[in-house]
């Protein structure tokens, strides 16, 4: 069965008790029990048939064991990073998202678990990072914001041979374009509030993982923590994913015709996107990947020339976020990327200079017009229609 089909027809989109095309909010904190028969459901942070339908589609769509709902994508984050101990030791994507560096440096690193920052798209350097206490890699591909390609099947294998777990942050292409545990990944993470739900009104995260032991331990961590996503957020989740598949293509067409548009414009220093043949990772992505997603960035060369664009901009929301229905641009240095230390941004190329555009629904021609009267001063762009 293909992907758009499963997205539609997975198990999990009919009610069982009534029948209805679309799975009921059970907008219920508790559950009537039978003391000497107890029912499936007792308490809803430990379960609620409407979340666990999202659980269930979202496991079958990553070819996983388990998925786990839970109230945004760093709540997802964290409820992993809570499966190591004190004396732990963890190696991440050397730009993965600022909200997850924070975590690691703020909080876990108090908790006593350390961090090593490496270039994952570099083997002898995650090689090099091994300790002894190493208990996992964690892998943003492609990365946030630069659009890094790391290999996940040698990492896997890598993380085998070490006993070390491989998790990997799918935010940016969605299970529609990359299934992580078929490439050998033990735990898929996403920032749901993104491409699934798709439409800017919902924050949320999800979690899938390979195999059953696994899933008890995130199960353990998911009811103990709390951190779990309400009734009404998995139903709009659910209804999100129907139209992924639709949402992806056409994101992605516009991604590709802006980001061969702006490789060609005479201001644009530097273009990130897997889908350019001129994309350092290009010819790994196409074969650990089916598509190359909406998300690009650009280098403008300076902080005045982005934040004239950032001001003079008409279509795109200026936001933090992605993967919506509408245009979003952000700016790494001062959003998604702001708690990272300045001279650690710059070591990792994400300079003042940098924007990142996640392509939405509109037509590409209206968005590519806007952007060019956004960078040159001289040109005014009417938006007439056709």
């Amino acid at each position: 069965m293909y992907f758009e089909t499963r997205l539609l027809h997975n198990g999990n989109e009919i009610d069982p008790v009534t029948g209805a095309a679309s799975i009921p909010l059970y907008q219920t904190s508790t559950f009537h029990q039978q003391i000497d028969q107890p029912g499936q459901f007792d308490y809803s942070r430990s379960g609620n048939p409407t979340r666990q339908a999202l659980e269930n589609t979202i496991a079958k769509l990553e070819s996983g064991c388990k998925g786990f709902a839970f109230a945004s994508g760093m709540a997802a984050v964290s409820t992993v990073f809570l499966l190591f101990s004190r004396g732990d030791h963890l190696i991440v994507s050397r730009d993965v998202y600022g909200g997850t560096y924070r975590v690691l440096t703020r909080v876990f690193q108090r908790l006593g678990i350390e961090s090593t920052f490496v270039d994952t798209t570099q083997i002898d350097q995650i090689i090099q990072a091994i300790r002894p206490a190493t208990k996992a890699i964690y892998v943003e591909t492609p990365s946030n914001p630069l659009l890094k390609v790391s290999n996940l099947r040698v990492i896997s294998q890598l993380a085998k041979a070490h006993r070390l777990l491989t998790i990997v942050d799918n935010t940016m292409l969605s299970p529609c374009y990359q299934r992580p545990l078929l490439l050998g990944a033990d735990i898929v993470i996403h920032s749901a509030t993104k491409f699934i739900g798709g439409h800017s009104d919902v924050v949320a995260g999800l979690v899938v993982v390979r195999d059953k032991g696994l899933a008890e331990q995130v199960g353990r961590l998911q009811n103990d923590f709390g951190a779990i996503l309400g009734v009404h957020d998995s139903w709009l989740l659910l209804r999100g994913l129907k139209t992924l598949q639709a949402r992806m293509e056409c994101s992605t067409r516009n991604a590709e015709k802006i980001a061969l548009w702006l490789e060609r414009h005479p201001d644009v220093k530097k273009v990130y996107y897997t889908g350019l043949p001129s994309h350092e990772g290009h010819s790994l992505h196409c074969k650990q990947a089916s598509g190359h997603g909406a998300v690009l960035s650009f280098d403008v060369g300076n902080r005045e020339k982005a934040e004239q664009i950032l001001k003079r901009v008409r279509l795109p929301i200026v936001a933090v976020s992605l993967g919506a229905v509408e245009s979003i641009l952000s700016y790494p240095v001062r959003m998604s990327h702001a708690s990272v230390p300045p001279v650690i941004r710059k070591r990792h190329g994400i300079t003042d200079g940098l924007l990142r555009f996640s392509a939405g629904l509109e037509n590409s021609d209206d968005l590519i017009a806007d952007l060019a009267q956004a960078i040159d001063r001289k040109v005014t762009v009417s938006f007439a229609g056709k």
